[in-house]
């Protein structure tokens, strides 16, 4: 039975699929724009620390004052509406919750959220992909040990990504490259929240119309979330990952199964089975038409010539041998499409992209020399950027994680374009955050792409 059919049964016999928001920034109220026109699934329970932040987002995507005006989550499930506070504790504790969608954007925090949520035997669903690119793998054994299952969030580009590797596996296809697009030049990785709007393109009075963070969107410009992601979905389908960081090849869709073969091939890869990012703009910074800026995408090979012929047969579009064909998604639609995947867990019982093993990391990376005594403001903002690594290359110099590169101080000067490593900064080594991310690395060796 398709979900959707699942979700409507859920509503029809009155047992919704009840789900505990943690976070209603941007992408959490996109969620919620999408939840009163999903059947069988209720919101019981929003937490925020600013829950009068999170009203004001519910009334911008359009909920009436009634739809959240319970005054605990008891009254949520009676009522059919939602309790919108600030206490994250008592939503993953409560019984009525099914599935907990992590979306604070806060990597230590959302390590809490998770785990807390696991003790109480709930699902997750972890928007916070940063959490998930320095840990994931240990979050998916703790779900695992606890009967429960977590996953990253559809909607997020590393669902959609692992989404199509599947369907390329279960059709028989090797994955020789599998990734999304971006605007990108080399110098943006030194953008801050001071310079994001003018790269991204949007003025400063749309950005404050849409509520947008220039921090969190110019972690996004600055290569960072680029990093972040294709960690995610690295660890998730055990693809490799470039030796020194993304290339960021320039393509149009038409150009990707060109592009993303061997370079003995012709193309940008050192080997087939890897993750990468395209850019939609070409080095000299004009705009490639038809591009994959927003989109997935995953190409796969024709092993025999049958399958080539195949190719050729029916149109597809495919490299100038034939051989290779990219299948790809031009638009993700961000937290619009997250019910997607609290509907997989909570129904199918299967997530929707989870790490299985330690293969890639994302390491902080000076953006300007830094002095010693300075505090690094994490993902997105003026010291540092992520850079994507092969996980053993990471363990190997001690690399500092970004996720953990928040509020840290520096013992040491860094110059600009040096990854850091933990014995540059002064880490609190009691935080549950930096006690997973050790623990990861002493259960998970890192491993070679699968």
């Amino acid at each position: 039975m398709s979900l959707h059919r699942q979700l409507q049964q859920r509503a029809a016999e009155g047992r919704p699929i009840r789900v505990g928001l943690i976070g209603a920034g941007k992408f959490g109220a996109m969620f919620l724009a999408q939840v009163p026109r999903t059947p069988g699934m209720q919101v019981v329970a929003i937490a925020d620390l600013s829950p009068a932040g999170a009203r004001r987002n519910l009334a911008r995507v359009g909920w009436t004052e009634d739809r959240m005006a319970a005054a605990s989550i008891d009254e949520a499930v009676r009522q059919g509406s939602t309790h919108v506070g600030e206490d994250w504790q008592a939503l993953v504790r409560h019984p009525a919750v099914d599935v907990v969608v992590e979306c604070t954007g806060h990597p230590p925090a959302a390590v809490d959220h998770c785990l807390a949520a696991f003790a109480q035997r709930k699902h997750v669903v972890n928007v916070t992909v940063e959490a998930d690119a320095f840990c994931g793998p240990l979050l998916a054994r703790k779900a695992q040990e606890a009967g429960v299952i977590y996953s990253l969030a559809f909607g997020d580009q590393p669902a959609l990504i692992c989404d199509l590797v599947d369907w390329a596996r279960s059709c028989g296809f090797p994955v020789v490259a599998a990734g999304r697009g971006h605007k990108w030049l080399p110098h943006f990785s030194a953008s801050t929240p001071e310079t994001v709007w003018g790269y991204y393109g949007l003025t400063p009075e749309q950005a404050d119309r849409g509520g947008l963070n220039p921090k969190m969107f110019n972690s996004f410009l600055d290569g960072s979330k680029p990093s972040i992601e294709s960690t995610a979905v690295a660890n998730a389908t055990g693809l490799g990952v470039p030796s020194d960081g993304l290339k960021y090849p320039p393509a149009s869709i038409a150009d990707i199964p060109y592009v993303t073969r061997p370079r003995s091939e012709g193309g940008v890869l050192e080997r087939k089975g890897m993750v990468e990012v395209i850019s939609s703009l070409e080095a000299d910074g004009r705009v490639i038409p038809y591009d994959i800026r927003m989109g997935v995408w995953v190409t796969v090979e024709a092993e025999t010539d049958y399958i080539k012929h195949c190719f050729e047969e029916y149109n597809a579009h495919t490299d100038p041998s034939g051989r290779y064909f990219t299948l790809y998604k031009r638009w993700h639609l961000i937290g619009l499409e997250v019910g997607y995947s609290v509907a997989s867990v909570a129904l199918r019982g299967e997530a929707t992209g989870v790490a299985l093993a330690w293969g890639a990391d994302v390491v902080a990376t000076a953006k300007r020399d830094l002095q010693a005594g300075e505090l690094l403001d994490g993902e997105g903002g003026y010291t540092v950027w992520g850079k994507l690594l092969p996980a053993a290359r990471s363990a190997g110099m001690g690399g500092l994680p970004l996720g953990l590169a928040h509020d840290v101080k520096l013992v040491r000067p860094v110059k600009a374009g040096q990854s850091l490593c933990w014995d540059d900064v002064m880490m609190d080594t009691g935080s549950l955050a930096y006690r997973c991310r050790r623990e990861m690395e002493a259960l998970f060796p890192p491993v070679q792409s699968m």
